[in-house]
């Protein structure tokens, strides 16, 4: 049996060995300006029925009983009720013997309608993982791209997910602030991770394969893309002001010209060489080509 996927699908990098299993279609906020995954007419969203998510996860445990890791699709999983949430964890549990880890999307404000004593139930059934798009820790930045979310209830968000005992996966978005705000988006993303101490950061280059227009018309008039450099800047500033003890940090995505890979802070200042070369001696580093950039 394969999964009952909508399309398209989307999942993290690093869960490419995972089995996908669509609990929710679409995204239940689905206004982020810079955001294109799901806007097609068929990504509107929509829990899948409970029966028909128990009976499908069931036939998925037979068809392919050895996996050992699950993610949780859409965007927008953790929008269900710690309840549903706790079922499908149990079902899962049943379904797959080997399962390790299951992971999902998560949006800050995905936790309001969960209890703390429910964050550490969902945990302890098996939820390892959550992948938060920040994108941003500056609050002009959020606002202008519709975002919905500020520095203080994302930092929430994480520090309740951190001692729920569940990994946190933050991604922020290089460039989003465009010319103006580069600097207060670099340095506020930065002040956002040193706060809450993610296991894992990653930076993604904010890029629109269908077009800028939903983009601007939301951030307004004062947005001006960055330069390739001028990226590197802002990263150069981004990882500077970082002060992080163990984390995790990748920054490998398709979108991203420079490939950073180590441990924050014992590799930062290998990181900041690395960008300073990609400034000053390109020829030194290897790039990714645009053509290899597409999403």
């Amino acid at each position: 049996m394969y999964p009952n996927y909508i399309e398209p699908l989307f999942r993290p990098p690093s869960e490419a060995r995972s089995l996908i299993i669509q609990v929710t279609n679409g995204c239940s906020y689905n206004q982020c300006s810079f955001c294109e995954m799901y806007t097609a007419p068929q990504k509107k969203f929509r829990p899948k029925p409970e029966p028909e998510l128990m009976a499908e996860i069931e036939q998925l445990g037979r068809s392919y009983p050895q996996t050992r890791r699950i993610f949780l699709a859409d965007g927008d999983a953790m929008v269900l009720s710690g309840r549903r949430l706790l079922a499908i964890l149990q079902q899962l549990r049943r379904s797959f013997s080997e399962l390790q880890r299951v992971t999902a999307y998560c949006l800050p404000r995905n936790l309001n309608n969960k209890t703390d004593a429910e964050l550490a139930a969902l945990q302890r059934e098996g939820l390892d993982m959550l992948y938060v798009g920040a994108e941003s820790g500056d609050d002009t930045v959020l606002a202008k791209v519709d975002k919905g979310e500020t520095f203080e209830t994302t930092k929430v968000a994480l520090n309740r997910l951190a001692e729920a005992g569940i990994r946190r996966s933050v991604m922020i978005l290089n460039g989003l602030g465009g010319r103006l705000y580069s600097q207060q988006h670099a340095l506020n993303s930065a002040r956002l991770a040193n706060a809450t101490q993610p296991e894992y950061l990653s930076t993604l280059v904010v890029s629109f394969p269908t077009g800028e227009d939903r983009f601007r018309e939301a951030f307004g008039g004062d947005y001006e893309p960055l330069s390739q450099i001028e990226l590197f800047y802002e990263m150069k500033q981004l990882i500077g002001e970082l002060e992080l003890n163990k984390t995790v940090f990748r920054s490998d995505h398709a979108s991203n010209y420079l490939v950073l890979k180590g441990i924050l802070g014992r590799d930062k200042a290998k990181m900041l060489d690395q960008i300073n070369q990609a400034i000053h001696q390109p020829g030194r580093v290897p790039l990714r080509p645009e053509w290899a950039r597409g999403l």
